[in-house]
This record gives structure tokens, sequence and C-alpha cells, in this order.
């Protein structure tokens, strides 16, 4: 699998993740949802006229903001990028 761009904008006790192609997408919420302390997250929205995927993580005693942008970089075809605010 190609590299692919992930945004994370922190909301209070969630934050909002942003990944470049509905496939990207899918197959990121798969990878997360290997892991243990990754449980749920909101619905994924396509953003009109473009190729990007939206969907919010909340944060939980098992997964804080820095734990969850850790995970992300942990894997390999993930771009890590912070969403300006």
């Amino acid at each position: 699998m190609n590299p692919f761009r992930v945004w994370v904008r922190p909301l209070g006790r969630a934050c909002r993740v942003r990944v470049d192609g509905i496939a990207n997408t899918q197959w990121l919420l798969d990878r997360l949802g290997r892991s243990f302390v990754f449980k749920t997250s909101e619905p994924v929205h396509q953003v009109s006229s473009s190729s990007f995927c939206t969907f919010r993580v909340m944060y939980s005693s098992q997964m804080s903001r820095h734990s969850f942008e850790k995970l992300l970089g942990t894997i390999p075809q993930v771009t890590l990028m912070v969403d300006p605010a």
C-alpha cells in the first residue's frame, strides 16, 4: 500500500481525522480497529468535491490525544499531518 496523508485536528475531548481517499480511510479504520485502545469512531463523511473523508475519534482514559497520534505515527503507510487551526 502506498503512503497516504492523515490530518488530525484536536477538538477538546475528541479529534477530527481527515484521510486522503475513501479506500485509505477504510483501511485505516480497519487497522486502528485491531488496536486494543481504539474502540470506535463516529461515522465517516466524504468531503464533497474532494477525495477526503473525515471522522471523529473520542478520547478516553485509554486513548489520549498523545497516544492516538502516537498510534497513527507507528503505521508506516500514514503520513501524519497536523490540521491548522
